[in-house]
């Protein structure tokens, strides 16, 4: 190879690295991964609905306004494509977030109504279910708080001067990250008090408990 070629090669990667071009894409590829994290727990999360809600229908059937509830939610959830292009628009990241905070109300709504039913409560299935989801909730806490610093750090990266240069010319825009008004009190897992006493009558014996889709 030419010298000459090998100064230009040089040069051009010097110059690269000095407006921030590696940094960039480092940072890119640290938001890819912390996204992919995000995704694989509100997965896990969507997983464990089905057994959730069938295992209640066996002690809590007429209760179909909460199951509808969960159920469209999920179904919501599941309507959305989590492709890589999402995180890069701010409209369909908004939607996702609003889709994913819907059926964690949802879910906290379905785990109150077990307060009035002792003997959902104390199903074996019903508690190890409600443990891995509350395991899973504060995995999904810790997954958005990585990629909201993932993302905080990128924005950094293409917004300071001279790394903004490199950006404008690559076309790499900010992006949207996990907005609410208090992240730690949203991102909570439900909790259920197994202990307290139950306010309403001891529900009927369990029936059985039709499929779930």
């Amino acid at each position: 190879m030419p010298t000459r070629l090998l100064a230009v090669l040089a040069f051009a990667a010097t110059l690269l690295s000095g407006c921030g071009y590696n940094q960039i894409q480092i940072n890119d590829e640290g938001v890819s991964a912390a996204w992919s994290e995000v995704l694989n727990q509100y997965k896990r999360r969507a997983d464990l609905i089905p057994n959730l809600v069938q295992t209640v229908q066996g002690y809590a059937s007429h209760e179909k306004e909460v199951l509808t509830r969960v159920a469209e939610a999920r179904a919501n959830v599941a309507g959305i494509k989590a492709t890589p292009e999402l995180i890069n628009d701010p409209a369909a990241f908004a939607k996702f977030q609003k889709v994913q905070g819907e059926l964690g109300g949802a879910l906290a709504r379905l785990l109150a109504v077990a307060e009035n039913y002792p003997q959902l409560k104390a199903d074996a299935n019903f508690r190890d279910l409600q443990a891995q989801l509350e395991g899973t909730e504060n995995r999904i806490t810790v997954a958005r708080n990585r990629y909201i610093k993932s993302v905080q750090e990128y924005n950094i990266s293409v917004r300071t001067f001279p790394n903004n240069l490199t950006a404008m010319v690559m076309g790499w825009q900010t992006k949207p990250n996990f907005t609410v008004e208090d992240e730690k009190a949203i991102s909570a897992p439900p909790k259920v008090n197994f202990g307290a006493k139950p306010e309403a009558a001891v529900a009927p014996a369990p029936v059985g408990a039709p499929g779930y889709q």
